[in-house]
């Protein structure tokens, strides 16, 4: 496929192996049953309030297609991104097992209640690019319990600081995101404390699971909303992806609950973390990891390890990969910022933007005629993309909005 004068900027890849899933082969760990255990179990917590669905009518007609909505994780429980659904799902399933309970039996109050006759005093242990840290910290905050977390060299001081201001250790390595992660196995071995990643490994497949599970309450909020506004479902869905765990678990559910009319799914990474667009470039059907700094701006994308979980899934039903330049990212954020006309202003960091700003290039240059042609994407197309944080990196949020820092090259340069 053609990626026009960008392709520095945004690299396309078609999926050649995706594959038209029989009822069978649904995955049944995000059927419509399973997400509908997570979401009455979160609609349990005190401040429980699904976040809002925007339409953006204005940038829709700009851009040349019928709807784009937004769902807007950026406040989820008074905190700053979507993966507190994912850890508080994960630790309740946790302690569920311990209490042979099913999780469907209980809720917040009742853990809270119980958790430390279940689990005694060892702490919760994490590795993060900020995001899930803060929800585990935040969830173990909220029962009682401590947690450690671990974040990678380079993580922005204001995202260490928000998990230490749950109460939780905070500690800063000097090594990557996939290498922190080691780091914090080898601790919970060593003091006997329970590991809550959101990624897998061979033996380690159960809690990233539960944490997938969590995140399709708001794949299940946004089904009734879509319903409310008269829309059954959207043509397309922008998901971004890191190890791929958000990303699986909305395409996981909207498989079984779209079934044949699932949206089209376009994946997108950062360049310099991009394993799931890598894995499909190889083409043998395995999940291949990809290595170095992986230093990006998307920093909840920095990871270079593919979740066991998640890839199948991917391979299976998505429809396009991109792996996109940082620039991309960082026009994501200031279009969101920027609204047309009475559109809403959403504040979303880098990786909640890394979407709208591959869309606003795909739909609005030439360059890029025969992929929408490919993809289905005209004046018909409804459109959906996941803020899954806001300015979680406020001094780099605002670098890029008041400095302009991250800038796209003009068109004589690419």
């Amino acid at each position: 496929m053609k990626q026009g004068k960008h392709n520095d900027m945004i690299r396309l890849l078609l999926n050649e192996r995706k594959v038209k899933l029989s009822k069978e082969d649904r995955p049944k760990i995000f059927s419509k049953k399973e997400a509908n255990k997570a979401r009455h179990f979160h609609m349990s917590f005190d401040n429980y309030k699904a976040t809002p669905l925007y339409s953006l009518d204005n940038l829709s007609k700009v851009l040349g297609v019928k709807k784009i909505f937004i769902k807007d994780e950026s406040n989820r429980f008074d905190l700053n991104a979507f993966k507190v659904l994912g850890g508080t799902y994960a630790i309740t399933k946790l302690i569920c097992e311990k209490m042979n309970k099913d999780i469907s039996e209980v809720d917040f109050n009742y853990i809270r209640k119980h958790a430390a006759e279940e689990i005694g005093n060892a702490p919760f242990i994490t590795a993060t690019d900020g995001n899930h840290g803060r929800g585990i910290a935040w969830a173990a905050n909220q029962l009682g319990q401590k947690a450690i977390v671990y974040l990678p060299m380079n993580s922005a001081k204001r995202r260490v600081e928000a998990i230490r201001e749950t109460g939780a250790e905070a500690i800063v390595t000097d090594v990557n995101y996939d290498e922190t992660v080691l780091m914090a196995i080898e601790k919970a071995k060593e003091i006997g404390g329970y590991m809550v990643q959101d990624t897998a490994w061979e033996g380690y497949t159960n809690v990233p699971t539960w944490i997938m599970q969590g995140y399709t309450t708001m794949g299940m909020e946004v089904i009734d909303q879509l319903a409310l506004q008269g829309y059954e479902r959207p043509t397309h869905v922008f998901l971004q992806a890191g190890v791929g765990g958000m990303a699986a678990a909305m395409l996981g559910l909207f498989v079984n609950v779209y079934k044949d009319k699932c949206p089209k799914a376009i994946i997108v990474e950062p360049n310099a973390a991009n394993c799931l667009f890598a894995s499909a470039e190889i083409d043998d059907g395995r999940p291949h990891n990809v290595e170095g700094d992986l230093q990006t701006i998307m920093v909840g994308l920095a990871c270079g390890v593919p979740s066991p979980i998640a890839w199948p899934i991917i391979r299976d039903n998505a429809e396009m990969y991109v792996s996109c330049d940082d620039a991309v990212a960082a026009r994501g954020v200031r279009i969101f910022a920027n609204p047309v006309g009475d559109d809403t202003k959403i504040v979303s960091g880098e990786s909640g933007a890394a979407g709208i700003g591959v869309f606003s290039l795909l739909m609005g240059l030439d360059d890029f005629d025969e992929v929408r042609k490919v993809l289905g994407l005209d004046e018909n197309s409804v459109v959906l993309f996941f803020n899954t944080e806001g300015d979680t990196d406020p001094v780099n949020y605002g670098e890029i909005i008041w400095n302009g820092k991250y800038r796209m090259p003009s068109k004589d340069q690419c």
